[in-house]
């Protein structure tokens, strides 16, 4: 046999042993990334999803709902404690994220979420809670509001996703994938040993211009990010997002509840301009604050945004 022919058949065993490894390493790093973060609350079935979720406090409950790629943790760092003495608080993972996942295909759309978020509502019986979203869980519960308003009192609204994006932030461009069978190959393969590589820039990027917290991976749940089914979960509803804003943009006159924005005039994910000032525009009665900082005011500001929701709890009646 030749070189060349013995090279033919040594490339696709060599290929086939590295992607082999990769998918055990990217298994065996979500293992470490799952004891790192924990779940630290309890679960309910849904007829739509399992959800791990936190119930803390006590009082008039306010339902609190994360962004891309984020975690219930992002809420309990910082936020959740300046809450807790006059309210209940449930604070979910949303389902692909943390340890919350979908039941049967995965249905990453906006308003397949705002379902799982009316279901959790009515299967723990809360009488009209103040929602809490941030980032996407901000359209996440302008859909909530547009489709079951019943459900909720009022929304409070953190550094939130309103607006059809033209040009998504530089962390995300490479995220924009259309493909679902290339989405969950790379989420099998390269994703995660690339999370652990650039997780630093990553949170640095999201944070910023605001220094992230030294332990935000493990208290503030970041760790969760570096998994194949996170991985398949942003890229996910990244692409969702850009399909389902307009329609729900074009819906905002039906608003009929109190909804209050508040945002970083620094924030670097989300153009604070255009999706805090130009929507609270088209909301009517939508009161608007602009704050320094940048897309994390949960995490970096507590003080200032539980001061800031206890007051749109007052407003929503909650």
């Amino acid at each position: 046999m030749t070189v060349l022919g013995t090279l033919a058949l040594a490339v696709p065993a060599m290929i086939a042993v590295a992607v082999i490894v990769l998918v055990v390493a990217s298994a065996w790093l979500a293992r470490r990334a799952e004891a790192t973060v924990p779940p630290d609350g309890r679960f309910i079935d849904l007829p739509d999803a399992r959800l791990h979720y936190i119930d803390m406090g006590s009082g008039p409950p306010i339902v609190l709902v994360h962004g891309l790629g984020g975690h219930s943790r992002n809420f309990t760092y910082a936020l959740a404690g300046r809450l807790a003495a006059h309210h209940r608080l449930l604070i979910i993972d949303r389902p692909g994220s943390g340890y919350s996942t979908w039941k049967g295909t995965p249905d990453w759309r906006i308003g397949s979420n705002a379902r799982v978020v009316s279901q959790f509502i009515a299967a723990l019986d809360l009488d009209r809670p103040l929602l809490v979203g941030h980032s996407l869980g901000g359209a996440i519960g302008l859909a909530v509001a547009l489709d079951y308003p019943r459900a909720i009192a009022g929304l409070a609204l953190l550094a939130p996703l309103t607006l059809p994006v033209d040009q998504v932030s530089d962390l995300h461009k490479p995220l924009v994938i259309r493909s679902a069978l290339l989405r969950r190959l790379i989420a099998q393969t390269v994703a995660v040993p690339i999370a652990r590589m650039q997780g630093t820039a990553a949170l640095a990027a999201v944070f910023a211009p605001e220094p992230a917290p030294a332990d935000f991976n493990s208290n503030g749940g970041g760790a969760l990010t570096a998994r194949p089914s996170a991985f398949i979960a942003i890229t996910s509803e990244l692409v969702n997002a850009g399909d389902d804003m307009p329609g729900i943009a074009a819906r905002y006159a039906q608003l009929s509840l109190p909804v209050g924005i508040l945002y970083g005039r620094e924030d670097k994910i989300l153009d604070a301009a255009h999706q805090g000032t130009d929507a609270a525009g088209l909301i009517a009665g939508c009161e608007l604050e602009l704050m320094t900082g940048g897309h994390m005011i949960p995490v970096t500001a507590p003080d200032h945004v539980a001061g800031w929701i206890r007051r749109q709890a007052q407003r929503a009646g909650v």
